[in-house]
């Protein structure tokens, strides 16, 4: 039992991928505790260097990628679905939503939500402190860090894996993206390498994420319970606990757990943000969340672009550089995280409920906490909040809570919901993690999956170490640094992909309607007829496919391999449905699949004659199946020359597109299936 179980360890380990990772990381913890002092003066140095010196770069990257996701979004390419044709999405919009917020950024916003604003009223980069313009200006910033553009560098690295994964087969893994660029050598040492700084960035993230959290715990128990201390090695034990609990989350999987927990994590929230909003000055918040959401979309451009060349000093560095490079390391958990849930949406329907609807959330919940504060210090003279929040961001929320009603109360739900947010941002980043050390794989090792939790839970203890806050900025802002480079790339192949797709529906659009009548113009129409007002039985279908169909894909084929073509039939007797697969070296395979598909009978189908061979309330149908997904029609009735004559017709068209198209790249896609959600679970060679 015991081989057997190092047996399957091993056998999802990608050795090029996982070393290298786990190389630099070791460097990283060892070095930090041999010298925590020298260590924490080194980040320092590193995060003024990248910041004086990158900066232009995140900024330019990230209004980049915002640009690219709605053109994309936009465009015709917005209708391709992220599947088959005929996917469907896999969860509901609540609980799609609940999961890519709680694993998004929802530590962020119970950390920033009161402090962003009220050190930014304190210390406006671009106004007088203390005043009105400074209150304005404090929101908008943290509107302006917290929206659209966060959301755009998560849903640009989501649809990225789920377009490549699910539409075209391909691994579940950032090397993917770059497949209509470099083709087959992803599974080579540059694939490798886009994946090791996937790992590093979504560990660095992850820290940082799990680092901010714990500092919070920390200051919201001290508020609570005054002999528990603010220390470093207070936040250290409350890492090694919490990342405890993530493990039976991770052991849990994702619907028993992640999912679950995020329900809970929205629920939660959306309780202590409907509290804060009806205890608070309700209609202060109102005012101010229109208002400075439109001032938001005026300001975007300029805003967007602003680096404060002039002016100079650390505050760019601290915030704006700050917050998109920890969004950047964070990305690559993310993207992966929401890609694996977003299965069978359209791309119009994946970046405008990625960026739309959480970025509303975001606005609103800003308003509500931030506003709240601004209230309280400008009308009612709550002015040592100022104080309180520059010597300790972490406590900025619970000092908020002590000038409303039930403080003690709600500040022990909000801890409950750090801890929800820690556990389900700690179980989620290891499954992330652990797929892309796997090559892709969906299915790893439990014990893999709680090394990885257990990892980043050191990580996060090393940076609190070796510096506490300034660490945990310097270990986001430099991983991301390589992966917006890798971002920038896989934007440019999945604009390759995408063109490459329009030209191929072109391409077939053409030879379907050029001196073609399609299958339904072959038939009598007495066939016709038929196969409109009948509603065949499952046994009557399953032996059309079983017998008539595989007739004619096994005639096909016998003709292709005397051509010298490498064609194969198989045949699914449970279900049932045949495949017909042909495979053309150096491009993706044509295969050609009946299915038996069930619908429910409508009204039109109970006349008062009955109908002989009725199926109950079911019929079914023989529909046909490509690579794309289903084609929607049926084909059962028909003989074996008719069935014979479409399946030439799909493979006309489908050597007319690779004919027609010179300058396409290879597209093999081996182990391609769509019962298996597209995701081609292949180690690479």
């Amino acid at each position: 039992m015991l081989s057997e179980r190092l047996t399957r360890f091993r056998s999802t380990i990608l050795i090029p991928v996982f070393l290298p990772a786990i190389l630099v990381v070791a460097l990283l913890v060892i070095g930090t505790i041999s010298d925590p002092d020298r260590a924490g003066e080194f980040f320092a140095r590193l995060l003024a260097a990248i910041t004086a010196d990158f900066g232009w770069f995140y900024v330019l990257a990230v209004a980049t990628f915002l640009v690219f996701l709605v053109t994309v979004a936009v465009s015709p390419w917005g209708r391709i679905k992220l599947g088959p044709d005929h996917a469907r999405p896999e969860y509901s919009f609540s609980s799609w939503f609940a999961m890519l917020f709680s694993a998004g950024y929802g530590i962020a916003l119970l950390f920033f939500g009161v402090a962003e604003p009220v050190l930014h009223y304190a210390n406006p980069p671009e106004a007088e402190a203390l005043t009105r313009q400074a209150a304005e200006q404090a929101l908008q910033i943290s509107f302006f860090h917290w929206g659209f553009h966060i959301w755009a560098i998560y849903g640009l690295v989501g649809l990225v894996l789920a377009y490549f994964a699910f539409r075209q087969g391909l691994p579940l893994s950032m090397r993917s993206a770059l497949y209509p660029l470099i083709g087959e050598r992803i599974y080579g040492p540059i694939g490798h390498t886009v994946d090791v700084f996937a790992i590093l960035g979504t560990l660095f993230g992850l820290a940082t994420t799990l680092g901010i959290s714990v500092t919070q715990i920390n200051s919201g128990l001290n508020y609570l319970w005054p002999g528990i201390p603010v220390h470093v090695g207070v936040q250290i034990g409350t890492i090694a606990v919490i990342t405890s609990l993530a493990t039976f989350s991770v052991v849990a999987g994702m619907d028993r757990g992640i999912r679950r927990l995020s329900l809970l994590n929205m629920i939660l929230a959306a309780v202590l943000v409907l509290f804060v909003f009806l205890v608070g000055p309700t209609i202060f918040i109102l005012e101010a969340f229109v208002q400075n959401t439109g001032a938001y979309l005026d300001g975007i451009i300029a805003r967007t672009f602003n680096l404060q060349a002039y002016v100079g000093g650390e505050w760019i560095g601290n915030w704006t550089l700050f917050i998109f490079g920890w969004t950047i390391a964070w990305a690559p958990f993310v993207g992966l995280f929401i890609a694996k849930i977003s299965r069978g949406r359209t791309i119009r329907q994946f970046v405008f409920g990625v960026m739309l609807v959480p970025t509303l959330f975001t606005f609103f919940w800003f308003s509500v906490f931030g506003d709240t504060a601004l209230h309280a210090i400008m009308h009612e003279g709550y002015t040592s909040l100022i104080d309180e929040v520059n010597a300790d961001q972490a406590i900025a929320l619970f000092k908020l809570f002590e000038h409303l009603p039930f403080t003690a109360i709600v500040s022990f739900v909000t801890i409950l919901l750090i801890v929800t947010f820690f556990v389900t941002s700690a179980d989620s980043g290891a499954l992330v993690i652990d797929s892309l050390a796997s090559g892709g794989a969906l299915k790893t090792p439990v014990a893999q999956r709680i090394f990885w939790a257990t990892l980043s839970g050191v990580v996060a203890s090393v940076l609190l170490l070796a510096g506490g806050l300034k660490a945990l900025q310097t270990a986001a802002v430099t991983s991301a640094l390589p992966f917006a480079i890798v971002m920038l790339i896989a934007g440019v192949g999945l604009w390759q992909a995408l063109r490459i797709e329009s030209q191929r529906d072109i391409s077939l659009q053409y030879k379907m309607t050029s001196g073609r009548t399609g299958i339904a113009g072959k038939a009598s129409w007495q066939d016709r007829l038929t196969s409109l007002v009948s509603f065949p039985d499952r046994e009557s279908v399953a032996g059309f496919i079983r017998e008539n169909v595989r007739q004619a894909m096994d005639t096909v084929a016998g003709e292709l391999e005397e051509r010298g073509w490498p064609v194969s039939v198989s045949i699914d007797e449970e279900r049932p449905r045949v495949r017909l697969t042909v495979n053309r070296p150096g491009f993706f395979d044509f295969f050609y699949e009946v299915r038996l598909q069930s619908y429910a009978k409508p009204t039109l189908a109970f006349p008062r004659i009955p109908q002989a061979g009725s199926g109950g309330e079911r019929y079914y149908r023989a529909e046909v199946f490509l690579r794309r997904g289903g084609r929607a029609y049926d084909i059962y009735g028909f003989d074996t020359d008719l069935i014979i004559e479409d399946i030439i017709d799909q493979f006309e068209r489908y050597l007319h597109f690779v004919r027609t198209s010179p300058g396409v790249l290879p597209w093999r896609m081996d182990e391609f299936d769509d019962d298996l959600k597209g995701q081609a679970d292949r180690k690479p060679k």
